[in-house]
């Protein structure tokens, strides 16, 4: 559906350099790299939560603005049961206590620690919260998992990867 608003949205994002399609196939001209990523990706995600997977996924991704991702994990968020209602209220999580167990709020606090890393290290209080509902290995998993979605994000935000396009 096109309206005036669509249009003007574009016209805006146009004006400002940002035409969104890909700059480059990073990962055919880097193949070294993104082999590396895919296993990097799948031993971050061992013995975690299929959907608290996603949903570090997703929120980094919405942090980081990166449509392809977005698109890529709210899809496989709902491959892994997540409703519809908690994808919608992910980006006001901490408002939504209810919707969500306190490992995933743990979860969500340091992925938005690890991603914006607004004071330039991520707060005690947001690790020890992590910290007091995940054992150890679960933690170092979780960190790397955030590690690496944020990698994603940047591999796909600079080269301006479009969404449902591989």
């Amino acid at each position: 559906m096109t309206n005036d608003a669509t249009n003007a949205a574009q016209g805006t994002a146009a004006a400002a350099g940002h035409a969104h399609g890909p700059r480059m196939r990073w990962a055919k001209l880097a193949p070294e790299v993104y082999k590396a990523m895919i296993g990097l990706d799948a031993a971050a995600k061992k013995g975690l939560d299929p959907t608290l997977v996603e949903l570090v996924n997703v929120r980094a991704s919405q942090l980081n603005k990166c449509a392809f991702c977005l698109h890529m994990h709210t899809a496989d968020a709902r491959k892994a049961g997540e409703t519809e209602e908690r994808l919608a209220l992910l980006p006001a999580w901490e408002e939504a206590a209810g919707y969500y167990t306190e490992r995933e709020r743990a979860a969500l606090a340091l992925t938005e620690a690890i991603t914006v890393l607004t004071d330039g290290f991520v707060p005690d209080a947001v690790y020890e919260r992590a910290a007091a509902v995940f054992e150890e290995t679960e933690l170092a998993q979780l960190i790397a998992l955030i590690t690496t979605i944020n990698a994603w994000n940047r591999f796909g935000v600079t080269t301006r990867l479009a969404p449902g396009q591989g």
